[in-house]
């Protein structure tokens, strides 16, 4: 009897790791369908942004399904949801993360910090400079709790279950309206993807 629940969990967890796996395999594929208009817009830009990091960060805020494919309606205009063409949405967001990297390398900091200020903004990148130079999970956890939390209304430390792989291996919580801490790590695998993927 103990067997078969045994063979039932396995035969279940092969299923659900199955159908996990065609999900990510499907929207890779989905996204690397905006690598032409990721290159049409770092060559009309003249932009030094790697088109693999553009498409995973295209991975990591929608998939690659909404019109604002890298969530940079606010920081074009001030709120959410405002752009409504892919082009203009990878014209935007390309533009602060190359700011960010001339910024950093200003400051100091590397390339990772500079992607995680495309989440926390980008003052982020000099409280880091402050802080040891290293975009570390601690670094970013404080961050987060001390800054970003606070100044968009959570002022007691709420935080709520984060259930991504990269989360779950360090505590699996993120502060309400502290923006996501492990933001740059989740690009930096989904980079990985992007790469690996394009060769099939």
């Amino acid at each position: 009897m103990r067997k078969k629940i045994w063979r039932f969990f396995l035969l279940l967890l092969l299923v659900v790791l199955g159908y996990q796996g065609y999900k990510v395999h499907r929207d890779v594929q989905h996204v690397l369908t905006y690598r032409s208009l990721v290159r049409e817009v770092l060559a009309e830009s003249g932009s030094s942004a790697d088109e693999n990091l553009i498409l995973a960060m295209i991975y990591t805020e929608t998939k690659g399904k909404s019109d604002d494919v890298m969530q940079s309606s606010e920081s074009a205009h001030g709120t959410t949801n405002t752009i409504t063409d892919s082009k203009e949405s990878i014209r935007q967001g390309a533009q602060v993360l190359v700011d960010n990297m001339t910024y950093a390398e200003q400051v100091g900091v590397d390339l990772w910090t500079a992607v995680q200020a495309y989440n926390f903004g980008k003052n982020y990148m000099d409280y880091v400079a402050k802080h040891g130079g290293e975009n570390l999970i601690k670094v970013a956890k404080a961050y987060s709790r001390d800054i970003v939390a606070p100044s968009l209304g959570n002022t007691t430390g709420q935080t709520y279950r984060y259930h991504h792989p990269i989360a779950l291996i360090h505590g699996g919580e993120l502060y309400v309206n502290g923006g996501n801490i492990y933001y740059s790590r989740q690009v930096r695998m989904n980079m990985y993807m992007i790469e690996i993927m394009s060769w099939f």
